[in-house]
């Protein structure tokens, strides 16, 4: 059987403490705010200057803008604080300070990539691509958020990365969101909540999209005039907010570099972390592009597979995903439409590889059984690497395989073009598997990626190590699909 070229190159992104950011750092008892408050209100003018100055020698060239995480963590607690609005710009950012802290967001770990064409090509070399990698940081309490690197590969192969400053940045959440009344009724409608009187006298004056503001109104309005049950109204007002919170828009400032973008978790199906977001870039069938993913949103109790949309990597909206085969990890959309219809790779069952179709991005039902099991090395479940890409013998899906101790390997199967419900080809062997320093790590003898893309014949295979760094493999295309028409 002839070996498959593989080449690893002398990237590896490792976790780097420096990189932080200033969350806030507020107790949860009342009375334990009203004390700090207190500590901060008995300072002269004086004193507050001297000791804001101590914080900003000691903080502020580590972060671009702390002045404005600072007077975000005062707004935070304000309410709490006697006199507040008469209170000096200066006694405000303390006070901020005081209820702030750092987050080292890699801290742990950085790892399962994807990566994506940059949406800008020019001024690069003929033959070369510019590219996107998100990656998967994780801190302090295994909270996981998503970070970007740029990079280019040379006409010639040669990968080679942006080099990342010390700055990380979070985008501004947009305070109005927009949102498409249809997929709004089809997440209630699973939720169980379509139905209910109170749900349709919120959404019956909306129109087919609506903004937070509008649906604020809307439940407002019913709060005061609806007649019933105190506590289903309560609890019906609350489904609803929480679905329109878990959909929301983000912006980041032109200004930053593409390594010091980060989206840390914001809404509360994610405070435990936002894991393994597999980008793709779709080309809609007028051949416009865009760029989703899918990703995993965790509470610390339960999983909600969610979805990303952006067309630049500076404006994002954050979807939830609606339909009966929104369930366990590993969602991955395929590049374009086929047949007229959006396709998806998932994992319903923890084990086994399935597709499905929709007429819409948004809501997926009816999975099918495509792929489970067949070699020991994968003999524990299989799950995809990311989204399909396209080539002249079929659709190539990079899986993963666990096995025997729990040891994750990267494998391959073929899909048919016009129809990828039917496999035409699988690896019997591994592509990759963890050698030497790459089985050591948070979750030892693992390898895994959230996405690849061709460059010319090759394919580029970023992947991570026992869930703690990160690396880069190129592959011979021709040889990889030889193997898997040849069966």
């Amino acid at each position: 059987m002839k070996s498959i070229k593989l080449r690893r190159h002398e990237i590896h992104l490792v976790p780097e403490c420096a990189r932080v950011i200033i969350r806030p750092f507020i107790p949860g008892e009342k009375w334990r705010i009203e004390n700090i408050v207190a500590r901060a209100m008995a300072l002269t003018k004086e004193e507050v200057s001297e000791e804001l100055a101590i914080v900003n020698t000691e903080f502020e060239s580590r972060h671009v803008d702390s002045e404005a995480a600072y007077l975000r963590n005062f707004h935070k607690v304000e309410k709490r604080i006697p006199g507040a609005s008469s209170l000096s710009h200066e006694r405000r950012l303390l006070i901020g300070a005081m209820f702030s802290g750092e987050y080292a967001l890699e801290a742990a770990a950085l790892f399962n990539p994807s990566i994506v064409p940059h949406p800008d090509q020019s001024g690069i070399e003929a033959g070369a691509l510019r590219f996107v990698m998100s990656l998967r940081a994780t801190g302090e309490g295994h909270i996981s958020s998503i970070e970007f690197r740029e990079g280019e590969i040379s006409p010639q192969g040669e990968i080679s990365l942006k080099p990342v400053t010390p700055f990380v940045s979070e985008p501004e959440i947009l305070e109005n969101p927009s949102y498409r009344k249809a997929s709004f009724i089809h997440k209630l409608r699973e939720m169980g909540f379509e139905n209910h009187h109170f749900t349709a006298a919120v959404l019956k004056p909306l129109g087919d999209h609506f903004t937070l503001s509008d649906l604020n109104r809307s439940i407002g309005t019913v709060r005061h005039e609806a007649k019933g049950p105190k506590h289903e109204l309560t609890k019906t007002l609350e489904i609803i907010r929480w679905l329109a919170d878990s959909n929301y828009e983000l912006e980041f400032s032109s200004k930053l570099e593409m390594s010091e973008r980060i989206i840390f978790p914001v809404s509360t199906n994610e405070t435990n972390g936002i894991e393994d977001a597999r980008f793709v870039m779709f080309t809609e069938e007028d051949g416009s592009v865009r760029y989703y993913a899918t990703y995993t949103a965790y509470n610390g109790r339960s999983i909600l597979p969610q979805f990303i949309e952006t067309e630049d990597f500076l404006h994002f909206r954050i979807l939830t995903l609606n339909g009966s085969a929104v369930s366990n990890k590993g969602m991955a959309l395929f590049p374009r439409k086929i047949g007229g219809h959006y396709a998806m790779l998932s994992r319903q069952d923890d084990e086994n590889l399935y597709i499905m179709f929709s007429d819409s991005l948004h809501y997926w039902s009816d999975p099918q059984f495509i792929l489970g099991p067949s070699e020991m090395w994968n003999s524990v479940k299989i799950g995809n690497c990311g989204s399909p890409i396209e080539t002249e013998a079929g659709w190539l899906v990079i899986t993963h395989g666990v096995g025997p101790m729990r040891k994750y390997c990267i494998g391959a199967a073929l899909l048919d073009l016009e129809d990828p419900s039917k496999v035409i080809g699988r690896m019997t062997r591994p592509l990759l598997a963890p050698e030497g320093g790459e089985r050591e790590g948070y979750v030892p003898n693992v390898v895994y990626s959230c996405g690849s893309l061709l460059h010319g014949r090759n394919l580029i295979l970023p992947y991570a190590a026992s869930d703690r760094v990160s690396a880069v493999a190129t592959i011979s295309l021709d040889d990889l699909l030889a193997e898997l028409t040849n069966r």
